[in-house]
């Protein structure tokens, strides 16, 4: 298997290329190559597959071993894999994933190397059961939530994957990983949930720490970036274009009002290349 390892703001992948499908047994097979210690090491393996409905599909296997329905950060690693290695020449595409649909993406490129990737991540998911959550309310904002003794406030928001944003006093010395996987499993997500732990700097700025669903605590998640947006507007606490602090670096994040889509911009980078097997 030849691939190239990539990341997004330090949230890293394993991009495969060239194949027409998945591999038998490729939860195994992602759980051997992202392990940091025997294998490449990453947070998910991700194939670049051929698309009936769009330029390329993108396929997320977590670290864990269990598919993820989007990624932002891959999606970026995507467009520039298939741009830099021309796959692709326009500076427009469109990449099918498995639970947003059809992503447009534009390319801003340097000297022929794409410098950073502005992705349409679609309409925000808000309906309770649909983000899902167990809660039958239109939207769940600023909504208790108990766990293990601690008590918090969430906003639940699906950008295609499921996202449970709390605003806590001081998102960079938070302790994601005592909180994270406890909030990630709770009863009232059945398909469990991807954990923001937001602290709101200005109207312009959000800092932002995240446990994800299937990979644990990582530098970035673009996905999360998004619902963090998203749920900071419908708090009152931010504008409508903010930027979002990860451990990894900085997104720049939009819900546009007028088509409510929200809009995610950043960098991706290039490794190493290698071969696995």
């Amino acid at each position: 298997m030849i691939f190239t390892k990539m990341h997004g703001l330090g949230n890293d992948f394993v991009i495969v290329y060239g194949e027409a499908e998945m591999p038998d047994r490729v939860a195994e097979l992602a759980i051997a190559v992202c392990n940091r210690h025997f294998g490449v090491g990453a947070d998910g393996l991700v194939y670049i597959l051929p698309s009936e409905r769009a330029d390329f599909m993108m396929r997320i296997i977590n670290s864990d071993g269990t598919e993820a329905e989007q990624c932002g950060n891959a999606i970026r690693c995507v467009a520039k894999y298939v741009a830099d290695n021309r796959h692709a020449v326009s500076d427009e595409l469109t990449i099918e994933t498995r639970g947003a649909g059809v992503q447009r993406v534009q390319l801003n490129r340097i000297d022929g190397k794409v410098e950073s990737v502005r992705v349409d991540m679609g309409e925000p998911v808000l309906e309770g059961l649909k983000v899902p959550t167990t809660i039958d309310e239109k939207r769940i904002v600023d909504c208790p939530i108990e766990v293990d003794g601690g008590l918090f406030q969430f906003t639940a928001v699906s950008m295609g994957n499921p996202h449970c944003v709390i605003y806590v006093e001081d998102a960079a010395s938070f302790n994601v990983a005592a909180w994270g996987p406890k909030l990630e499993t709770h009863p009232l997500f059945p398909r469990k949930i991807n954990v923001e732990f937001a602290t709101v700097k200005s109207r312009g700025e959000v800092e932002m720490r995240v446990w994800e669903r299937g990979a644990g605590q990582t530098l970035a998640c673009g996905t999360g970036a998004c619902a963090t947006l998203v749920a900071s507007v419908l708090n009152g606490l931010t504008d409508r274009q903010t930027t979002v602090s990860l451990a990894g670096g900085d997104l720049r994040i939009e819900w546009n009002a007028a088509d409510n889509h929200v809009y995610m911009t950043g960098a991706a980078e290039v490794v190493f290349e290698g071969r696995w097997g």
